[in-house]
């Protein structure tokens, strides 16, 4: 993907302006009721703006619900596109290559982010489709949609939570379990968000991967995400994606890893952005009666979506 030179300088002086805020000036977001989702105090402050940003017919966006393989799709996305050249990929940190439209932070906002990047654009949100701006649906984007087991999408997210400093306080795994199955925190139910999704792409351009998918056969996944962008992938540059893209090499790339976000941020000694990126880590959280708690509300919420997640492999 093509940036300017001033696009450029603008990436290199964020990681110092973010390292420039006071520590102390760092805060616990609240959560604010958005069109009944809960959102961070500051998106809701711009939620205007977000929801007229203007899409462009040659826009791709990527969306997940939280934690689900966001940035692992982003980086396997911008290889894609880069014919799998990693040093296309190691110019920037991933949340520079790829704005966050509705993130808005003291040193960052994804929406201008985006509109000051040329095109053709890739963006990134966590929306629910019934928050996404209406230019997306207008303009016939393409969209990438990627969904994580509810199990491990929960301890994932609660981490999260841990090392975020600007994150809501997730309180103990079990105060946060209850949220989180409840749909009270940021981008709401993940109940709610899969299968607004999943529906979406019966009327729409729609991508709909699984996490587990990716886990289980990441080469079969990167040629469907080639494909639905009409890009070819001969052998070797698959090969190289796909080895790019493998969890140890995300976890040690400082491009993709988060690493250049301050620890006042971003606190790596409470938990890494990439812990585990496994199926399964949930057995070592839930207890047998929340794991048979969220299998019931998982069976009465998506019944009659043909909608199924493996929470092993």
């Amino acid at each position: 993907m093509a940036r300017t030179p001033g696009h450029a300088a603008k990436i290199m002086d964020l990681g110092s302006r973010m390292k420039d805020l006071d520590p102390k000036s760092i805060q616990r977001t609240e959560l604010v009721d958005v069109m009944g989702v809960p959102l961070f105090t500051e998106i809701s402050e711009i939620w205007g703006s977000i929801w007229d940003f203007q899409a462009k017919p040659d826009d791709l966006l990527i969306c997940t619900y939280p934690k689900a393989g966001t940035t692992w799709l982003q980086e396997i996305v911008a290889m894609v596109q880069s014919e799998g050249d990693p040093q296309k990929c190691d110019q920037a940190p991933i949340y520079n290559r790829i704005p966050f439209i509705e993130m808005i932070h003291p040193v960052l906002s994804g929406l201008k982010e985006a509109e000051a990047m040329p095109s053709p654009r890739t963006l990134k949100s966590h929306l629910p489709v019934q928050l996404l701006p209406p230019s997306f649906w207008e303009q016939n984007c393409k969209i990438i949609y990627v969904a994580r087991n509810v199990k491990d999408n929960a301890v994932s997210y609660f981490h999260f939570h841990r090392m975020d400093q600007e994150m809501p306080e997730p309180g103990t795994w079990d105060q946060f379990l209850e949220n989180f199955i409840a749909g009270k925190v940021c981008w709401g139910s993940w109940f709610d968000h899969v299968k607004g999704w999943w529906e979406a792409k019966d009327r729409h351009p729609v991508l709909y991967l699984f996490y587990e998918d990716m886990k289980e056969d990441l080469a079969r996944e990167i040629r469907k995400v080639a494909e639905f962008l009409g890009i070819e992938l001969p052998e070797p540059v698959l090969n190289r994606i796909v080895q790019h893209t493998t969890f140890d090499n995300m976890k040690t790339n400082p491009m993709a890893n988060y690493s250049t976000i301050p620890p006042s941020f971003m606190d790596p000694t409470v938990s890494t952005f990439m812990r585990k990126g496994t199926v399964g880590d949930w057995k070592e959280h839930f207890t047998v009666a929340q794991s048979e708690c969220l299998d019931e509300v998982c069976a009465r919420e998506l019944e009659g979506s043909n909608l199924t997640f493996r929470t092993q492999l």
